[in-house]
């Protein structure tokens, strides 16, 4: 494979699990994007934020290309542990989703620019491995970005019951509500046997 093929097929995967996580915030109030929904507070739109984020230090700091659009908590030494998990009142929704976009601009270009085999050092790791290659980071934040668009998955269907993998493509096999209802029951069955064994 070809290096621009392999980066093609990495970046289209990457934009898919992007697109999946805004997807997931379409039609809610502020309240429910922002609802904490796990006993560690996971909720939508901090699902989006920290992974503003990530792209922009795995794809920017990382090969020496800050992002010029970073806001300044980011750089606070005392910043609250988890701040980038969770928005504050005083943060919209449009700012977030806005400034995820920005950093997907940014680490496309970081993408497109460089080779899969350029190398970079990412700041906050320890020196002896803080050492990386493109095609490392890429694959990181991949696995980092689906990880968490199965997270607003669940949350999703937590907050209103709307279930689905991407906008045109649900990968459900039914959305009969009966049929889900007789799934669960068997599935629930299912455990419950096994756990008297």
């Amino acid at each position: 494979m070809i290096e621009s093929e392999a980066k093609a097929d990495l970046l289209r995967y990457l934009q898919d699990a992007r697109d999946a996580l805004l997807w997931k915030l379409e039609g809610l109030s502020e309240y429910d994007m922002r609802r904490p929904l796990t006993p560690t507070g996971t909720n939508l739109l901090g699902l989006v934020k920290h992974l503003a984020r990530v792209e922009t230090g795995y794809l920017g700091d990382t090969f020496g290309r800050p992002f010029a659009d970073q806001p300044s908590s980011w750089d606070q030494q005392d910043a609250e542990s988890n701040a980038d998990m969770w928005a504050t009142a005083e943060e919209s929704s449009e700012e977030i989703i806005g400034l995820y976009r920005r950093a997907w601009q940014h680490a496309d270009a970081t993408i497109a620019d460089l080779p899969l085999d350029a190398t970079g050092h990412v700041p906050w790791w320890p020196t002896e491995r803080s050492e990386v290659t493109l095609h490392h980071v890429l694959v990181r934040v991949l696995a980092d970005t689906q990880r968490h668009a199965g997270q607003a998955d669940i949350v999703r269907e937590l907050v209103d019951g709307s279930v689905g993998m991407l906008r045109n493509n649900d990968s459900l096999p039914s959305t009969d509500e009966g049929w889900w209802a007789e799934h669960r029951r068997r599935v629930e069955d299912a455990a419950r046997e096994a756990g008297r064994t």
